[in-house]
């Protein structure tokens, strides 16, 4: 991944390059405040004056130049004798100064004047030693005499002080920044450690919509999951210990028997009772681990595209036996091929369910209708009997596990069947309808996209 596709480099980033231009704007204010007026050596115009007219006197012109250069090295920026005025040394002025420079000229007296900040000229008079009077002209970007190596050492010296600063204050913004958070999901990963399912890190207000904020929030998500599979794992636990009670007992009790009879012949039918329970314990737990990793999720399901005519008349044949036995007939209505995407064995399951639930509440000599439909946007499995039906206050909590109604003595059961079905449903992207038929009995409808949308 890109740095320059995350919003926290980008952040950072930003921050870093603020806080370099604030310490480059406010190094050369600060060092220009510090050089103007904490600075003691103030430049004596005077003897300055008095310096040059003895360099001009000394040596003419040429010496008055090399006077110049040498001021030039210790901070002023120009300096040159005037006479009658003229320069008597090449000098360079700013064309605004060298316009009023003839007035102040004139004035005869000493001036020194501000017309920039930073920039300062002074004329200053002097009489020479021949007689003649002249006046010092000089440019200065201070009133102190300042070395420019200096000057440069101190702007430099400012402005380190200032970045420090800068960065210390940054780094500290960043790590608190940056830490905070780190913290939040650090306290929250020891506690879900410790046991506490219930706790999330949450958005904090006016934290940024950053990676870190992005992993609070995946961090939640991950937690709400765990706290869910765990809360479901601990009730199909509780669930199974209930329901496991009845045939353990039982079979405690056929067993007991067993022991007390007399023969082998006596004990048989014992022994036999005791199979049966057995076979109804595997089906039991099967179902319930089946439900239970349905309810988890299903990582990886695999998904085909599936005809569902074919699908339901496999479903029957499996069922034939068990409502030949029954003496229940199973009537399919199927109409033009109808195609979905989905997982085989899933869809099996569920379709086997339902019909093994419509003949367990058959009356003998009856008949379960299924039918398979093209709708819309999908496709509808419809599975119909003409048992005794589910009375209405009942129909909500039909698919709930473990839910047995006022019909169930009719059949032998657990209550899981339904709730797989809902559930392979759900994982198809579908849903599940449950009503009483109009001339009696339940009639179930399964109804599923033509593309599934459950995520693998």
């Amino acid at each position: 991944m890109s740095p320059f596709k995350s919003s926290l480099y980008r952040r950072l980033l930003l921050w870093f390059c603020v806080g370099n231009l604030l310490v480059l704007f406010l190094g050369g204010l600060l060092t220009r405040g510090f050089i103007d007026y904490t600075t003691a050596k103030e430049i004596d115009w005077v003897a300055l004056a008095q310096s040059a007219d003895v360099a001009y006197e000394s040596g003419g012109p040429d010496a008055l130049a090399d006077w110049s250069m040498q001021q030039r090295h210790e901070g002023i920026i120009e300096v040159t004798l005037y006479e009658k005025g003229q320069p008597l040394s090449p000098i360079h002025l700013h064309p605004s100064v060298e316009r009023s420079l003839s007035s102040w000229l004139d004035a005869d007296k000493d001036v020194v004047l501000q017309p920039w900040p930073g920039l300062y000229v002074a004329v200053q008079q002097i009489t020479g030693d021949d007689g003649h009077p002249r006046q010092l002209v000089a440019l200065s970007r201070s009133h102190a005499r300042i070395a420019p190596q200096t000057r440069q050492l101190i702007l430099w010296g400012v402005q380190l002080t200032l970045l420090l600063l800068f960065i210390g204050l940054l780094s500290w913004w960043v790590a608190r920044s940056v830490a905070r958070p780190v913290e939040a999901l650090r306290d929250a990963t020891r506690r879900m450690a410790a046991g506490e399912l219930s706790t999330r890190v949450g958005r904090r207000r006016g934290e940024k919509h950053d990676e870190l904020a992005q992993l609070a929030y995946d961090f939640d998500a991950m937690a709400e999951r765990i706290e869910a599979l765990v809360a479901h794992d601990r009730g199909v636990l509780q669930d199974l210990s209930h329901e496991l009670r009845s045939p353990l007992a039982r079979l405690h009790l056929i067993l007991n028997l067993a022991q007390r009879s007399k023969s082998p012949v006596e004990a048989e039918p014992y022994f036999l009772q005791a199979e049966q329970e057995i076979d109804r314990l595997d089906r039991m737990t099967g179902e319930m681990l089946a439900l239970s990793r349905l309810e988890g999720g299903i990582p990886g399901m695999n998904r085909e595209r599936l005809e569902l005519d074919e699908l339901m008349r496999e479903c029957v044949a499996q069922a034939e036996l068990e409502a030949g036995a029954r003496e229940v007939s199973l009537r399919v209505t199927l109409g033009a091929p109808v195609f979905i995407t989905g997982s085989p064995l899933l869809l099996e399951r569920a379709i086997g369910n339902l019909i093994a639930n419509a003949i367990k509440f058959s009356p003998v000599g009856g008949a379960v209708e299924l039918g398979v439909h093209a709708l819309q946007d999908g496709a509808e499995i419809v599975i119909r009997d003409h048992g005794p039906g589910v009375p209405e206050a009942e129909l909500a909590y039909l698919f709930r596990p473990f839910y047995r109604g006022s019909n169930a003595i009719r059949a032998d059961g657990h209550g899981v069947g339904l709730a797989i079905v809902q559930r392979v449903v759900q994982v198809h992207g579908g849903e599940i309808l449950a009503e009483n038929a109009v001339g009696g009995g339940l009639q179930v409808a399964l109804r599923l996209p033509l593309v599934s949308s459950a995520v693998e």
